[in-house]
């Protein structure tokens, strides 16, 4: 008995702490779409290319100090030729191309109906991974997919009237966007499970870097010193707040509480977006969204508990 109660007071500070870490990174997750906004509005030259160059170069010497630390390790296990391939495919295809699809989808689209694309990513990798691995869809799964498009579908009719046809540009480009980091979660998990997790992520992320600065390059040269202060500053943001700290505390978290609360906890997100989207956007909330919103959660939720 005494044992037990023991074991119970230190593991309550544990997950006290990890509900904690999964909360503030969904927070931060949740604020990127809002600050891109905010640096689209700053000047008409910002083009989403620039954002992610930006943001990916201030993120980058975190990201590299991860993997100099596991390089260091003596039981790190050596990549062989086909993991560097991976690597190299993958940073392009979750990092790069997912990151500029979506920032490009946000020039047309608000941020809470950004938010909410991207978050049916986990309903593609159902209907992906029974297609791969040729598996049928269950009627629970069958209810929960249309549950979570019956939402997104009232969303963008909502959108749709107050945005006008940019919606459909801007909500294709992140649909596939949530696509291709929907693929990119189901190749991956071979080789992170071989790498480890830390170190694919730094690997991929430096990959999804060098690519991102190349296209800056080609696009607009070298220069990249000439816009405002304020746009450094929502630059750093986004490298710290939206994407180093969220990403390693969404890790430390999960360790904590488990794959299933976490995953409870992260359906916050699209609802923190639609508040911080309100309160520094002045984007406007109407009763139908709010409904297609918990169409969506709900989905998500169902089936990632299956």
């Amino acid at each position: 008995m005494t044992s037990a109660a023991n074991n119970k007071e230190q593991h309550t500070p544990l997950a006290i702490s990890g509900i904690v870490f999964v909360i503030i990174a969904a927070l931060g997750f949740s604020s990127k779409g809002v600050l891109i906004k905010l640096a689209y509005a700053l000047d008409p030259r910002i083009d989403a290319i620039s954002v992610m160059a930006v943001r990916m170069l201030l993120a980058l010497p975190f990201f590299l100090f991860v993997a100099l630390r596991i390089a260091r390790q003596q039981e790190t296990t050596p990549l062989l030729r086909h993991d560097v391939h991976a690597i190299l495919a993958l940073g392009f295809l979750g990092y790069y191309a997912s990151s500029w699809l979506d920032f490009t989808g946000l020039k047309y689209i608000s941020a809470s109906l950004e938010r909410l694309i991207l978050y049916l990513y986990p309903t593609m990798v159902v209907v992906l991974s029974a297609w791969y691995y040729r598996r049928a869809i269950t009627r629970p799964e069958h209810h929960a997919l249309a549950l979570g498009y019956i939402g997104i579908a009232l969303v963008f009719v909502v959108n749709l009237h107050f945005a006008g046809l940019d919606v459909l540009t801007g909500g294709a480009l992140v649909f596939v966007a949530a696509l291709s980091y929907a693929v990119f979660l189901i190749a991956s998990a071979h080789t992170i499970q071989r790498v480890g997790a830390a170190r694919f992520t730094a690997y991929s992320m430096s990959v999804a870097t060098l690519l991102t600065t190349v296209h800056y390059a080609v696009q607009h040269g070298v220069q990249l010193a000439h816009f405002s202060a304020e746009f450094y500053a929502l630059g750093l943001a986004m490298a710290v707040f939206c994407t180093v700290i969220p990403a390693f505390l969404m890790n430390a978290g999960m360790q904590r509480i488990g794959a299933g609360m976490t995953a409870m906890l992260s359906s916050i997100g699209p609802v923190m977006t639609i508040g911080l989207a309100y309160f520094f956007l002045h984007e406007s909330v109407a009763p139908v969204q709010l409904l297609g919103t918990a169409l969506i959660i709900a989905s998500v939720l169902v089936l990632m508990r299956r």
